[in-house]
C-alpha cells in the first residue's frame, strides 16, 4: 500500500483461467489446487505444492460449482477424489493464512489492535487497512473510518481469529500499516471474503463510498 491514497501495486505475474468462470485473471487472485499421489484434489494455498495447478476463482459459488460439475476431474483430465469438505478446508486454511500474515505484522511493528490505539493510528495516518471483527456490533465499529481507497477494509474474520492474530482471547478493531505484509494481507484477505460471502460491514464506510459517488 502506498501513503499516496493507492494500493501499493505488484507485478501481476502470470494469470491463469477458472475451471468455473472461465475468467482469467492474475494467479494471486486465484485457489491453486493439486492431484495428490493418491488422485485426490488438495488446495495448495501457497502455490508450492508439485504437480499441474487446477485454478478456481476464490469464490464459494465458483468452488460449489467445480465440485457439484466434476470440473476438477475435467481440468486434471482424469479420475480424481473430491473430499466432501474441500470447501470446509480451503475456508479455514485461508483463515489460518490471514491470522498468520496479520500475527507477522503485529510482530513487526507494522499492527495494532484496540479501539483507542486504532483510532490513533487512523488520524494520525499510519494505518493503511482497517480491519473489524465480523461478529463485532456494527454500532461499534461504525465509529472508525476505514482510510480512503480500494482495499482498505477487511471485515472477513471473527472476533475470536482475530484474537488469535494479535495474542488475545477477542479483538473486535485492529490496524495495519503500509508494506509488503499487508498487500499480502489484503490478497489473502479478499480470498477468504469471497469463500465466506461476508466481508464484515462497516457502516461508517459505506455511508462514505455513497457520499464519495
Amino acid at each position: 500500500m502506498t501513503r499516496g491514497g493507492q494500493p501499493k501495486t505488484r507485478a501481476e505475474g502470470p494469470e491463469r483461467r477458472c475451471i468455473a468462470t472461465g475468467a482469467v485473471q492474475p494467479a494471486h487472485g486465484l485457489i491453486r489446487f493439486v492431484v495428490g499421489p493418491d488422485g485426490t484434489i488438495v488446495p495448495d494455498l501457497l502455490g508450492k505444492l508439485p504437480g499441474r495447478g487446477i485454478w478456481v476463482s476464490a469464490e464459494r459459488a465458483a468452488l460449489e460449482k467445480a465440485v457439484a460439475k466434476g470440473l476438477f476431474a475435467r481440468a486434471a483430465r482424469r479420475s480424481v477424489t473430491v473430499p466432501e469438505d474441500l470447501l470446509a478446508k480451503v475456508e479455514a486454511g485461508l483463515a489460518d493464512r490471514v491470522i498468520e500474515l496479520i500475527s507477522l505484522a503485529r510482530k513487526a511493528g507494522a499492527a495494532v489492535a484496540g479501539f483507542e490505539k486504532v483510532k490513533d493510528w487512523l488520524a494520525k495516518d499510519q494505518a493503511e487497512v482497517l480491519i473489524q471483527a465480523s461478529d463485532g456490533s456494527q454500532r461499534g465499529k461504525s465509529k472508525l473510518r476505514p482510510p480512503r481507497g480500494k482495499d482498505r477494509f477487511i471485515g472477513c474474520l471473527t472476533a475470536r481469529e482475530l484474537g488469535l492474530a494479535f495474542g488475545r482471547e477477542n479483538v473486535i478493531h485492529g490496524a495495519l500499516a503500509g508494506g509488503g505484509l499487508t498487500t499480502r494481507v489484503v490478497e489473502e484477505a479478499a480470498k477468504l471474503t469471497g469463500l465466506r460471502e461476508n466481508d464484515g460491514g462497516n457502516d461508517a464506510g459505506k455511508v462514505r463510498r455513497r457520499d464519495e459517488r
